[in-house]
């Protein structure tokens, strides 16, 4: 899990670099329009200011501050991602496991509050990583520029706002464990399911290697499908 997680974060850092661009209300573009129709007929240039779409923001950063500035933000990514992903696995397993005792084992019960307990144990733990990764995404120099380094921002949050300061949109943060909870039920149902069709169907007459590939697929489906539901529902925070 921790590997996976340390690849998916390298795989899709550009993407992540233009999520939190677009979320930033400091990046627009200013658009001039041409209107000839006026009270005593003289063209007026009038200048819009309009968000830009993902493809758009993409080829700006890209042109403007080069292909490197696609991964701002990696250092503390992969940094945080291990530490993250195993506070939060171990979290969530123990949680359950101690919830399995006392409610139905396995029920959407467990799973709802065993997720939201990891979620919130994740976050209080590595919110400081997490605003650093975001800072650095959100600093954009022209190419030639000195980029800021991580060491370099947390020497300046530290300054401005002391150490509450790293502690800054952990409550947006937690206001995300909604995601986690969705995403975890959605999960374990689809895995559920995936797992009664397995024992009814015929696959116990498939070889070994065929069963593990078809196991893997169904895995990466119901991670899919479970995340996308999530993500889209609780995207707001």
């Amino acid at each position: 899990c921790r590997c996976g997680g340390t690849v998916g974060a390298i795989l899709t850092c550009p993407l992540e670099v233009v999520k939190t661009r677009l979320q930033s209300s400091s990046v627009t573009l200013y658009i001039s329009e041409v209107h000839l129709n006026t009270v005593n007929g003289a063209s007026v240039n009038r200048v819009t200011r309009v968000s830009p779409g993902p493809l758009h923001c993409l080829k700006m950063i890209l042109q403007n501050e080069g292909p490197r500035s696609l991964f701002r933000g990696l250092g503390p990514n992969l940094v945080g991602v291990a530490p993250s992903r195993a506070i939060y696995f171990a979290a969530y397993s123990n949680c359950k496991e101690k919830l399995n005792n006392i409610f139905n084992p396995d029920s959407t019960q467990v799973h709802m509050i065993s997720a939201g307990v990891a979620g919130f144990t994740a976050i209080t733990t590595t919110n400081p990583i997490w605003l650093v990764k975001t800072r650095l995404q959100l600093d954009a120099r022209n190419r030639g520029e000195k980029r800021m380094s991580a060491f370099e921002c947390v020497r300046k949050v530290y300054r401005s706002d002391g150490v509450k300061g790293f502690y800054r949109g952990m409550s947006a943060s937690y206001a995300g464990i909604s995601e986690t909870v969705i995403h975890f039920v959605i999960y374990e149902s689809i895995k559920r399911k995936l797992l009664e069709y397995k024992t009814v169907s015929a696959m116990d007459n498939e070889d070994e290697s065929a069963k593990e590939a078809s196991d893997f697929v169904g895995m990466m489906m119901a991670a899919a499908t479970s995340k996308t539901c999530a993500t889209s529902i609780a995207y707001p925070h």
